[in-house]
């Protein structure tokens, strides 16, 4: 008993691998002549849907400010007597404090990179 082409079995088996291998290699070829292809292309700079750095940070703090209006309504909802779920409240509360501190945390790391960028002689 020859586990690798002995048999009926090991034929088809060895035909089928070998399948497979050319397969993967058409595959990697077709990958890297795509590679080659884009990097021989000139660089254009990328452009998101968003329109850029600009339009995703003004995005982000909409959404920051957004949380904490909920979160200042619901409070003020519950103040009157309008909400009894204090669990709810108090979950708005920690989502616009965690997004407040993202934003920063995101905004130290800028002004470090622009300070940085700044030492940076020319």
């Amino acid at each position: 008993m020859n586990p690798i082409g002995g048999g009926a079995g090991g034929a088809g088996s060895v035909q089928q691998i070998m399948e497979m291998r050319q397969q993967l290699l058409d595959k990697s070829k077709l990958l890297q002549e795509l590679h080659e292809a884009k990097a021989g292309a000139p660089a254009e700079p990328e452009k998101s849907a968003g329109g850029g750095f600009a339009d995703t940070l003004k995005t982000a703090l909409d959404g920051v400010s957004a949380s904490q209006s909920k979160a200042g309504e619901l409070t003020e909802a519950y103040e009157r007597g309008e909400v009894t779920d204090i669990a709810k409240v108090m979950l708005a509360r920690q989502e616009a404090g965690v997004a407040f501190e993202a934003t920063l945390q995101v905004r130290n790391k800028l002004l470090s990179a622009y300070q940085e960028i700044m030492r940076i002689g020319v």
